[in-house]
């Protein structure tokens, strides 16, 4: 990455590495995004991971098979937003990571997740299908 691309520029191409070391199961690119000290919290197991270490440990021990499929990446400065399809042993739950970034690195990750549900019949008149999406949840 160039040193003359623009901040937003540059912390977007990391997201985009880190997200595709993600994929392909590179633990040390997949981390090198986070400042040592960094805080990534999962609100629904109301479990926090102190630490570059600790949370590289836990991410590096999941038993299931993964997969990323980036929806999209939003953001600007410090804050930044990925929605994104992790698929863990063929089933797909739906994540939003949210990080706040300190000299280019995330200090701060807080992640989401939601399975996918059929939606109701009632609402089918109005509603359309997302781009991308499997209407069938």
């Amino acid at each position: 990455m160039s040193r003359t691309m623009d901040p937003d520029a540059r912390t977007r191409a990391r997201l985009e590495q880190h997200w595709k070391a993600s994929e392909r199961g590179d633990i040390d690119a997949e981390h090198a995004i986070y400042a040592a000290d960094a805080i990534l919290d999962y609100p629904q197991s109301g479990e926090r991971f102190r630490g570059l270490s600790r949370i590289k440990t836990q991410r590096g021990g999941h038993p299931a098979e993964r997969h990323f499929t980036i929806l999209r990446i939003l953001g600007g400065g410090e804050l930044w937003v990925s929605e994104c399809v992790i698929t863990y042993d063929g089933v797909p739950t739906y994540s939003v990571s949210i990080m706040e970034f300190t000299d280019g690195l995330v200090t701060h990750e807080t992640q989401y997740f939601a399975d996918p549900f059929q939606a109701p019949s009632g609402r089918a008149a109005l509603a359309e299908p997302m781009p991308g999406r499997d209407p069938d949840g």
